[in-house]
Parts: C-alpha cells; structure tokens; sequence
C-alpha cells in the first residue's frame, strides 16, 4: 500500500542528508563550495529578517534570497493571501478566459509609474528581461541591444546577450547582438546610437555587481539621446525595484526619468511564489500583439498564475500599509552613515556606497606594510578573496548573513530585507567594526582563513 504523502514526515526523515542531495543529484558545486567557506549551516526556521538554527541561534539576514525577500520571510499578510487563493479554488490558467487577478495587479503596479500602460507577467527577472528585450526589437525594428559594463540582467540566453560579466558569458556564445558601454559614458551610447541599429539600451540604475550608482543626470541626458534616435530605454529594476533604494523605483532619483519599459521580480514574489513583470508604453505593446492572430505571440505557460498575482497585490498592500519604502530609506541611512565613519578608521576600508538598502562596502590596498603584504597575497592568488575574508566572521562569530558582489570584486553588497529596523543595522555596523578591527590587528583566525582561501584558489587554477 502506498503512503499519503505528509511533508513533514518527509523533512523529518531525510532532512539530514540536504547536502548529500545536492551533491549527488544537483549543482554539486554548491556544497562543495559552502563546505569551503563554512557557509554549510542547518537553518531550522525563518521569519522576517532572520533565521534560527537547530541550537535556537538567532541569525541576521542581510542578503535577503538576493533581494527577493523584500519584505523578510513569512509575511503574514502574505501567507494569507496565498492560503486564501488556493482555499477560493479558482479556475486558474484556463486560457481562454480573462482572470482578475492579473488586470488587478497590472492596474496597481502601473499605479506607481504613471507613464506606463501595459504589463506583461512572467516568472522571473531574466523572463522580464527578454520580453523587453524581444518587445523593443520588435516595436523599433532594430536588432542591437546596448548595454553598460558590469551589468547583470539575468542568465538566459537573452539577458545574457546584455551580461556585462566574461565568466557568466564564456562558452555561451554565439549570443544576441549587443554592445556594451561604460555606464555614464554619454559619449559612447552617442556614437553607437549615430550608427542607427539600436533598438534600446537596458540599465539598471544601481548595478547590483560592485553597486555601481548611474551619475545624476545620466539617466535623463540618455533617454533624451535615445528618443531623439527613436531608440528605447529599458530600465531594470528587477532587484533595485520595490522600494530597494528608497523610492519606489530606483529610476525615480533623477526627476523627469520615463523609461519606455521597466523590468520587475524578486521582492514582487513575497518569497513565495516566482514572478516577473514587464512594464511598457501602450505603443508597444500594441505593436507587439498587433492583430488577433498575434495573441499568444510573447507569452508564458506559468505567466499571471493566480497564486504569483494573489502573492504580488498582498506585497504592494503590505508596502503602503507599513510604509515599507519610508523605512528603506530611513534605516538605509543610518546604515550608510555609520557604515561610511568607519572609512577614515580602516585603512583596509576604501568606500561606502549606495542607496536605501542596497549599500556596497568596498575594501582596498592598506597603507601599513604588514596590511599591504597580506593584501598582495591574497591579490596574487585571486582577486575578491580579502571580502571573502570579512563575509566569513561575520557569519561563524556574529551570525550574520552577507555575501560578495560579485566575482572577483573586493565588495561586500548589503540587501536585507526592507523591513529591518534600526536595531539591526547597528548589530551589523557592531559586528563589521569588529572584525575590521582583527583584521588591522592582524587576528590569527581571520587571516588563517585566508591562507586557506589562498590554497583553495591556487588549486582551481
């Protein structure tokens, strides 16, 4: 006789062996690399900004799932809304009928960027790339993408054609038309849109890699230079979105900023159901689907879900019920500026940067001999290991949760959820100034672990 299935039971009984699993039947560099770094954990329990392990530890979240838990973890408001679509029964993904869920969420996404018309929903940032990247070919009638270096908007084929990063592109090829420019640089987007085959440029306003803000004025002087070579501008605001940065949508710090498509996901999820969504002019949305005999010519199989819109309305309830976006900025602040006193302290600290609660640490060459010998070991072996260095501690003594910004970057990015509190943010500024304090001491177990480091990157080579 077969058992009923029972989750719990389950959980109980093979919940153990979570890294064998992947070992053996997923990506099995994963376990082995959190072996490594001594990321491999066992997390009992989640709610809001933190964790606890089996032993009732409290951890810090300051990652956020990489921005998808806008609003930390099991929301209750949330939770409710997913119990109470699934308990309604609703004939979801007929196809041949129009939901309201989706026209429900559309109408109140669009709310907050009054310039746009029309939504197309996937069910992830890189869907919600390549359906602007494949509306603003079709709508233009161009082919080439531009994007700036650095960038990261997704892994699919598409978005990867606009990756400003080798290692994610390497053996990959051959991949879209696409250029990439320095972010800022408004004479290079100039001399490419003069050759007259550019279809839009995509930007995120805040690079997640490095957390690399775009200039004032940049944004606008663009969009006025791509209009004016009836090019697009693609905004993707798939992880600095939703109130990330302190406003609503990252691109709406610089005044008179109207993109003609804008790319959402992540924290619109709640951390429960994946979602995507694309944000566009009417014009070109009705380019697109042109005719009736062009309706399903972009579409998604799991696309308007009725469990993702139920998830996305509860989120945009939640953030203007509690004023998410407000305490972003506010708590944002008070991290930035505590985090930024320390620069002058640490000669091992360079910069401290960002908006709201997306805030980059950047660590540089140290001035002292002692530091500056350290430093050129670890540069020598890999680049990017120092920060790796300070993610560690701050997890095995403070238990805090953060991550480098990317490959080969000396940057810590910080994106807690949007809902941490003045509290947290001094746990964290108190457990960074710790360990760069062992650091510039030379603390023994810090820069133990980094030979270790040393001799794990010499041996990938």
């Amino acid at each position: 006789m077969t058992k009923e299935f029972d989750l719990a039971t389950l959980l109980a009984e093979r919940g153990a062996e979570r890294y064998e699993l992947h070992a053996r039947h997923l990506n099995h560099q994963l376990p082995r690399m959190l072996h490594t770094i001594g990321f491999d954990k066992v997390y009992e329990r989640a709610e809001g900004a933190h964790f606890w392990d089996a032993d009732g530890n409290d951890y810090l979240d300051m990652l956020a799932g990489f921005a998808v838990m806008g609003l930390g973890r099991h929301h209750p408001v949330v939770r409710k809304a997913l119990h109470d679509v699934l308990d309604a029964s609703l004939p979801d993904l007929t196809r041949f009928d129009c939901a309201p869920l989706p026209g429900l969420l559309a109408e109140k996404l669009l709310s907050y960027s009054p310039h746009l018309d029309r939504v197309f929903f996937g069910n992830s940032g890189t869907e919600a790339v390549e359906t602007a990247l494949k509306f603003a070919r079709y709508a233009t009638g161009r082919q080439r993408i531009l994007y700036c270096s650095h960038a990261f908007h997704g892994l699919t084929t598409g978005s990867l054609s606009v990756n400003g990063e080798d290692g994610f592109r390497k053996g990959f090829a051959p991949l879209l038309p696409d250029t990439a420019v320095p972010l800022g640089d408004l004479d290079a987007l100039a001399r490419e849109l003069k050759k007259g085959d550019v279809a839009a440029l995509i930007v995120e306003p805040v690079q997640g890699k490095g957390v690399h803000e775009a200039p004032p004025g940049y944004l606008l002087a663009a969009q006025e230079l791509l209009h004016r070579h009836k090019a697009l501008l693609i905004a993707d605001e798939v992880q600095t979105g939703l109130g990330r940065t302190g406003k609503f949508y990252a691109y709406q710090h610089d005044d008179g900023v109207e993109p003609d498509l804008v790319c959402v996901a992540k924290a619109l999820s709640g951390g429960y159901v994946p979602v995507g969504a694309t944000l566009g002019r009417d014009w070109i949305f009705q380019k697109v689907y042109s005719s009736m005999d062009r309706v399903q010519v972009h579409s998604a199989s799991f696309g308007s879900n009725a469990q993702a819109m139920a998830a996305g309305l509860a989120v945009l309830s939640v953030m203007e019920n509690e004023e998410i976006v407000a305490n972003a900025a506010a708590v944002g602040e008070r991290l930035k500026s505590r985090l930024a006193e320390l620069v002058d302290r640490y000669e091992l600290l360079a910069d401290v940067r960002g908006r709201g609660l997306m805030i980059g640490i950047e660590f540089g060459r140290p001035r002292s001999l002692k530091l500056r010998s350290r430093w050129t070991m670890l540069q020598t072996a890999r680049k990017g290991l120092f920060a790796q260095m300070v993610v560690v501690p701050l997890l095995q003594r403070h238990r805090i949760l953060t991550q480098v910004s990317g490959d080969h970057l000396e940057v810590i990015k910080l994106i807690p959820p949007l809902i941490i509190d003045t509290d947290d943010a001094d746990r964290f500024v108190d457990a960074f100034t710790e360990v760069m304090e062992d650091a510039h001491k030379g603390g023994g177990l810090m820069w133990d672990f980094g030979k270790t480091l040393v001799k794990q990157a010499v041996a990938n080579r």
